[in-house]
């Protein structure tokens, strides 16, 4: 038996295209048709953020604290079209020595709710105001600078499908979920008879891949006994 010994098969934005195409049974014929189904491909990225945590997508950003500034742009480091802050945790240095310590999130109401912002302290908690371009909050205002660094996992948009020679920034084990949306959004223009199916075998492809792209972590469950009473 000959293997071929490569792992680096890729599709770039055209191959997607014309594979929904051809799963909706049609041609690409026109650079209309190249339009509107990269138009389709571009929505169909932004519905997956909106659908759940996409791994990859997560990086890590760091701001230094300034004595006194409660609220700091999330991508003030560098810009990577932050969505969403998944948590975070401040660094505490003294003396070259460094402490981590988990910080809470704050709704808006609660942030809200707080009653003197400008209290300065060791800042423990946070709230992102996901505006365009998002903020992080953060309470108590911090007393020094220098001093707290804040550590988040942030989860950040995808690159869009700007031509169709671009590749796409996407694990191997998402590709069939891609191919799958794109001829379900494209039978919606194109091929209506097909939709239904279409949908079926991309909501089955995309579960399928989002039970690959969950963390795994040991889980402890240890029962509340303290209120019996053993002789």
């Amino acid at each position: 038996m000959t293997v071929s010994s490569s792992k680096n098969f890729e599709l770039d934005v055209a191959d997607y295209i014309e594979e929904a195409f051809e799963r909706c049974g049609l041609e690409l014929r026109t650079a209309y048709d190249l339009k509107t189904a990269r138009r389709s491909l571009n929505l169909l990225l932004a519905e997956w953020a909106n659908r759940g945590l996409n791994q990859w997508t997560i990086s890590q950003k760091t701001v230094a604290l300034v004595s006194g500034t409660a609220t700091y742009n999330v991508d003030s480091v560098n810009s990577t079209a932050a969505i969403d802050v998944l948590d975070a945790f401040v660094r505490e240095t003294v003396n070259n020595e460094s402490v981590d310590l988990q910080m809470t999130r704050l709704s808006r109401s609660e942030y809200s709710a707080v009653p003197n912002k400008s209290v300065t302290g060791k800042s423990l908690q946070f709230f992102i105001d996901k505006q365009l371009s998002p903020t992080i909050s953060v309470y108590p205002a911090p007393d020094a600078s220098s001093k707290y660094t804040v550590y988040m996992n942030v989860l950040t948009r995808m690159d869009d499908a700007d031509s169709a020679t671009n590749t796409l920034d996407i694990p191997f084990r998402f590709y069939p979920c891609l191919a799958a949306g794109l001829a379900y959004y494209l039978s919606i223009k194109k091929s209506p008879e097909r939709t239904a199916l279409l949908k079926q075998i991309y909501d089955e492809e995309f579960f399928r891949a989002m039970e690959q792209d969950e963390d795994r972590a040991s889980v402890r469950i240890t029962p509340d006994v303290s209120s019996y009473n053993i002789p």
